[in-house]
């Protein structure tokens, strides 16, 4: 029987390549909808006609409220939440009322860094609200569910960030210039955010293989000095090279902790992924079926063309 699926996010940073991917694949489920706020059909038109144009039901409603989420779930058996970093413990109640319905598996927002990949994730600041996520979700005994923890997005990590003029790591292709975390020799296992969806859609189409258990998967893994010679190598010259110790990017994400700034989170996960906390020389990509990844040298290309 396919599987009927409901995405919440779908338009969201994420979530619109998850949506992209589960759409080529939609031949293997039966109904696709997505729930999203009014704001959102009003403030992103093109890409609500669009979802529409490719078959994908449309509901419109709160996440905050149980009345509009629950006739979303009608008739829904896997829930996909893309939802986030700055509402992801809505999750606790999204998960609730999914385990009071015929919704029968979960997919929470766990995209990105591992939060228990070590015992010192369990204080890191940007991993709290996903932590009380999973503790909640474990206590849900009728509901099946699976995380998949992906890593850093490449993509994002290729660019020129904000954060790159902090010297927390950054590559400006323009300019060619690179901002290099540590030695850069640290390794660090990063996923595409296209891979993202094939990664998502497979462990759809393997649902014994990812009932009930964390998907560590990735595109590949690779250091900092590996990237800087890959856009060498493309670009046809060397890049300046400044380098940022492990400790001063430390100094750099208390200050901005003490002060609140928005760029906080960004420098503790740069900071998690220099110190090796996204590494991993095993990953489950073949228990769903090893889709196809992009290479570095594919993301790299890319970053260079939007630039």
């Amino acid at each position: 029987m396919p599987q009927n699926l409901l995405i919440i996010g779908a338009t969201g940073l994420i979530g619109k390549y998850i949506t992209k991917e589960i759409i080529k694949a939609k031949s293997s489920f039966g109904r696709i909808a997505i729930l999203t706020s009014k704001d959102t059909t009003h403030n992103k038109t093109s890409g609500i006609y669009d979802l529409k144009q490719s078959g994908i039901e449309v509901l419109v409603g709160d996440i905050t409220k149980e009345e509009d989420v629950k006739s979303a779930y009608h008739g829904i058996d896997t829930v996909i939440s893309c939802v986030g970093r700055n509402v992801i413990a809505q999750q606790i109640p999204l998960i609730q009322w999914a385990s009071e319905t015929p919704v029968t598996r979960f997919f929470p927002s766990e995209y990105g860094t591992d939060i228990e990949y070590s015992l010192e994730s369990a204080s890191e600041k940007p991993h709290q609200q996903k932590l009380k996520v999973r503790r909640y979700m474990s206590t849900v005994t009728n509901l099946e569910w699976t995380c998949l923890v992906t890593g850093p997005y490449s993509d994002l990590y290729l660019a020129e960030p904000p954060l790159g003029r902090l010297g927390a790591g950054g590559f400006n292709v323009k300019e060619k210039k690179s901002s290099l975390l540590g030695d850069g020799k640290g390794r660090i296992s990063f996923t595409a955010m296209a891979d993202v969806g094939r990664l998502l859609v497979a462990a759809l189409q393997h649902p014994a293989a990812s009932r009930n258990r964390v998907l560590i998967v990735n595109s590949f893994t690779t250091s900092p000095h590996d990237i800087l010679a890959q856009f060498e190598k493309q670009t046809g010259t060397k890049w300046d090279v400044q380098y940022t110790d492990l400790g001063k990017l430390k100094e750099i994400e208390e200050r901005a902790w003490r002060n609140q700034d928005p760029l906080a989170t960004g420098l503790t996960l740069r900071r998690i992924w220099a110190e090796g906390g996204t590494l991993y020389e095993n990953r489950d990509n073949e228990l769903i079926g090893d889709p196809p990844m992009e290479t570095l040298a594919d993301q790299v290309r890319q970053a260079i063309e939007r630039s």
